[in-house]
């Protein structure tokens, strides 16, 4: 999946506005013009499309926990490093912390989404990468917990 579709299907599921999105950069530090916005929610084939980039995508999962859970003084700044990928297990665990999801809500939404997965396949999805049972987390999963939040939180 792109950073963009990421983008695009959390808007959407989350039923936030474009006011909201840019409040949400804002919260995380990172000042976005409308412009720029709308560039990165058009499909490819639209004239003006702009890929979305890894640090824009992970300002914007920052500032939704902020927005979502409050600042905390206990929390290290996310690394910014330039050439730094973001990886579909970055984006599943911020997503779990910013909706303040237990493993079985998450294994509910998936289920919404039909996908089964076991508590200890979920698990590892969350463990850090480099140790032993760290699997990590495909287009596929990522796309149907997506589609799982979207009938959540809009049907």
């Amino acid at each position: 999946m792109t950073n963009n579709d990421v983008l695009r299907r959390l808007r959407y599921a989350l039923n936030i506005t474009d006011n909201k999105v840019l409040e949400i950069f804002k919260l995380a530090g990172y000042e976005m013009a409308r412009p720029e916005l709308e560039s990165i929610f058009k499909k490819e084939e639209e004239e003006g499309y702009a890929e979305c980039a890894d640090l824009v995508l992970d300002r914007f999962l920052e500032g939704l926990v902020i927005n979502r859970r409050g600042k905390s003084e206990h929390a290290k700044p996310a690394d910014a490093s330039p050439g730094r990928r973001i990886t579909n297990n970055e984006i599943l665990k911020r997503l779990r912390i910013a909706l303040q999801l237990r493993d079985e809500d998450i294994m509910a939404i998936l289920a919404l989404a039909g996908v089964q997965l076991s508590k200890s396949e979920l698990s590892a999805l969350f463990r850090r990468e480099g140790q032993a049972n760290y699997r990590p987390c495909g287009d596929q999963v990522l796309r149907n917990f997506l589609v799982g939040l979207t009938t959540k939180y809009r049907v």
